[in-house]
């Protein structure tokens, strides 16, 4: 074994199994915070957070991040561990979730993986990083090439790579597109080639066992949360909040200054749409997220079971029976 793949196995955990692994996830607006807060106290956990923007710290009310008394309640980990400006990667992600994982089985704790963010949740079930390198050159080629001809452009470049098709890959993602015609570009190979690839690198999460919980509810029911919770975010304050990370460079970060909630938020402090039409126009992104996120869980994550919140009152001891 060279030394490079001896130093990523001892990154990745490889050399130890770590126990079973507890997750409770859904779409957005679902519910999940406080059942998951009510197992993790009943069953001796601590909560390893998988929601890609609560990472990031001063971006509280448009992430309907829960305040510092839930927090409070059950350790939380790896939530208000970047600056707004700083990008998060699943390969950053990967090397504190995996030691913070051990570290709370090894004190004698249970693990619960809590949150929303679809890629994130996925690498604790198969791998989702490689060692493919994507020198400086080619990123600045493919920002240029986006710069130039935007989204279309770019996915036209991508299928030179990719004559067969690009596969689930969301087209309609940007920051997805980029990514994958940099690997493309780097490695000359297909998305199919280097996900064969990538399906050999396993780590300590992906070998755990994992039991997964994905709560839901039906579409009226959901619609009418995500309404009430975008009403409490205006009220509370995430225009004012949104300008503070303005202020602090948050539009560096594509992936925060384009989140449901702030992207809005920023049209309207543009004047870009009218103060009228801030709350319908959160919430009509927020459900269109809820319903890419229910396919999402249903396509990509087969080994999961699903508890319906709807009308019910589902206790946490009822999770995981």
């Amino acid at each position: 074994m060279t030394l490079a793949c001896q130093n990523q196995n001892e990154l990745l955990g490889v050399e130890e199994p770590l126990d079973t692994i507890y997750a409770i996830s859904g779409c957005t607006a679902v519910g999940k915070t406080e059942l998951s807060l009510n197992w993790a106290e009943q069953n001796n956990a601590e909560i390893i957070s998988c929601d890609s923007l609560l990472f990031y710290r001063g971006m509280d009310i448009g992430t309907a991040k829960p305040p510092q008394e839930e927090l409070n309640r059950v350790p939380h980990h790896l939530v208000d561990i970047r600056d707004p400006s700083d990008q998060m990667d699943i390969t950053s992600y990967l090397s504190l979730a995996i030691p913070t994982a051990r570290d709370i089985q090894k004190r004698g704790r249970r693990v619960l993986v809590t949150g929303g963010s679809g890629f994130y949740l996925k690498a604790f079930f198969e791998p989702v990083t490689d060692d493919i390198e994507v020198s400086e050159e080619v990123r600045h080629r493919v920002e240029a090439l986006f710069d130039r001809d935007g989204l279309k452009g770019c996915l036209a470049e991508l299928q030179k790579y990719n004559p067969q098709g690009t596969g689930d890959l969301d087209t309609e993602n940007p920051r997805r597109v980029l990514r994958a015609l940099e690997r493309c570009i780097a490695s000359g190979r297909t998305i199919q080639e280097l996900r064969d690839a990538l399906r050999k690198n396993e780590n300590a999460l992906t070998m755990a066992s994992k039991r997964l919980v994905v709560l839901s509810r039906d579409k009226e029911d959901l619609d009418e949360r995500i309404r009430r919770r975008v009403d409490l975010m205006l009220e509370q304050g995430l225009i004012e909040e949104t300008q503070r990370l303005r202020l602090a460079g948050f539009e560096r970060n594509a992936s925060a200054a384009g989140a449901i909630g702030y992207r809005e938020t920023l049209a309207f402090l543009d004047g870009q749409i009218e103060r009228d039409e801030l709350l319908e126009r959160i919430a009509s992104n927020t459900r269109k997220l809820a319903k890419k996120q229910r396919t999402w869980f249903r396509t990509q994550i087969p080994q999961h079971e699903i508890v319906d919140l709807t009308g019910s009152q589902i206790q946490s001891s009822e999770l995981f029976a």
